[in-house]
């Protein structure tokens, strides 16, 4: 199976959004319709594309081939496959990743690319020791919930400590006492994405 994208176009878009989907610790079952964390994003990028293409930006969502980290190669692959058709098809066109989850942490490992113009996070999952490196050179913004149980909020707040200590720009907005999933505080969800995401574009 390949990866894919869902593509909510603009006509002559002046950036890309591009959405990455959470998933599971270790999975390799292909990620389908049936997918609670690609439906989950998919509705945000419903939400959130309106106000997005009034800026001129489209928004693309990555389905990934399967739906576990599993190491992350294959999803910092099919993150870098989505980048590189943003830049077949048009240009050198700016892109602000957009990723919950799992899909944060593929954001983080495929910063660097040269059309990359920040990170917008959504209950991120940053393990302890993950690599700050590829995420250095361009702002990262994130917003956690008190109540995740899934991921941690303390572990988001230490990332973006240690991205800031290396010379980056990091900051990290409590969400209050949501959880991880995006259902509750949905319009704060909503809006955090947006008015980030729009920041950062050029």
């Amino acid at each position: 199976m390949s990866p894919s994208l869902t593509r909510l176009d603009v006509a002559h878009p002046r950036a890309v959004v591009l959405l990455l989907h959470g998933g599971k610790e270790s999975s390799r079952r292909p990620v389908d319709a049936r997918s609670a964390s690609w439906a989950r994003m998919a509705a945000l990028q419903r939400d959130v594309s309106p106000a997005l293409h009034e800026a001129g930006a489209g928004t693309w969502l990555l389905r990934y081939r399967t739906r576990g980290w599993d190491g992350g190669a294959d999803k910092v692959a099919d993150a870098r496959w989505a980048l590189a058709r943003v830049r077949s098809e048009l240009g050198e066109v700016p892109v602000v990743l957009l990723g919950h989850s799992m899909g944060a942490r593929t954001a983080v490992h495929v910063a660097d690319d040269p059309a990359v113009r920040g990170v917008v996070a959504l209950a991120p999952w940053w393990p302890v020791g993950e690599p700050v490196d590829a995420a250095l050179g361009v702002p990262l913004r994130a917003a956690h919930g008190r109540r995740d149980r899934i991921t941690s909020y303390a572990a988001s707040r230490a990332f973006a400590t240690r991205v800031v200590a290396a010379g980056g720009d990091a900051t990290v907005r409590s969400m209050g006492w949501a959880g991880h999933y995006l259902l509750s505080r949905r319009r704060a969800w909503n809006a955090f994405a947006t008015e980030h995401v729009l920041a950062l574009l050029p």
